[in-house]
Formats: C-alpha cells, sequence, structure tokens
C-alpha cells in the first residue's frame, strides 16, 4: 500500500471499503477495494481471494482493469481501473425521468453484453449484475463472482 496515496472513501460494504487513490509512481488515478478479513466466514474469505483471481484474468475493454492485489494485516487490497464516468443508476437518478435517447440505450447494452460475453467465454458467472457494477462513459462491468 506504500506505493499508493489515499484521496478519499468512495464506497463501502458490509466487509470493506472502497477508495479513490493515485499511484505514486506515475500520478493515475485508480480504485482500492479494502476487504476486512478478520470477521468474514471463511467461505466469504476464499471468495475474495478467487474474486483478485479472476479478475487479474480479465482483458477486456467493458470490464474494470486489474492492476494487483495484496494481503497486508488482515486486509485483502485489489487494485483496479479507476472509471470517472460514475455508475448506471447515477445516470438514471441525474436524468429526472427524462428518458434516454434510444440509440445511448442500444450503444450502452451492447458494451454489457461484450463485457458479459467476455466472462461467460470463460465460465464464469457474475452473480450480482446491477445499475450500481455497471460503470464509467463506457460502461465497464465490475466483474465481482
Amino acid at each position: 500500500m506504500d506505493n499508493y496515496v489515499i484521496i478519499k472513501m468512495i464506497g463501502e460494504g458490509a466487509f470493506g471499503k472502497i477508495f479513490l487513490a493515485r499511484k505514486k509512481e506515475d500520478n493515475q488515478q485508480c480504485v482500492i477495494k479494502e476487504i476486512n478479513l478478520t470477521k468474514m466466514p471463511r467461505k466469504e474469505k476464499e471468495s475474495s481471494q478467487k474474486e483478485a483471481t479472476l479478475l487479474a484474468k480479465m482483458k477486456h475493454p467493458n470490464i474494470v482493469a486489474f492492476y494487483t492485489s495484496l494481503q497486508e494485516k488482515n486486509n485483502l487490497y485489489i487494485m483496479m481501473e479507476y472509471c470517472d464516468g460514475g455508475d448506471l443508476m447515477k445516470r438514471i437518478n441525474m436524468q429526472h425521468g427524462v428518458l434516454f435517447d434510444e440509440d445511448k440505450i442500444l450503444g450502452w447494452f451492447v458494451q454489457i453484453a461484450l463485457g458479459l460475453k467476455h466472462i461467460h467465454d470463460r465460465k464464469i458467472l457474475h452473480r450480482d449484475i446491477k445499475t450500481q457494477v455497471i460503470l464509467g462513459d463506457n460502461f465497464c462491468l465490475i466483474t465481482e463472482t
């Protein structure tokens, strides 16, 4: 974690936190997912380790890029691409009831489908597809399994 500067926390879940960070070596923004392993059941720990392994194998323009992972002091850290366009839920809420253009929706659908196809071609099931895991301007999937 010494190679990163935490900018701010951008999310929080049952077992961890998500931070916007900056790599010290090249000043590039990234996201660090911090998973606290201490209170986590054994099965959940294994699932978190598996997530990091699977993310490392996913290389596709419509899947959030994995950089690296490491374990320190009972925490698992997963470093990945920062998608600055927010998530699909945020975009929907910003519309205030105004419908999206059909061509825009079709483009997003194709991007999401291509990301899912890449995952499914590798015999992996995404178990949590929702608007909050569809990110960025080009709508990349977060591959949580």
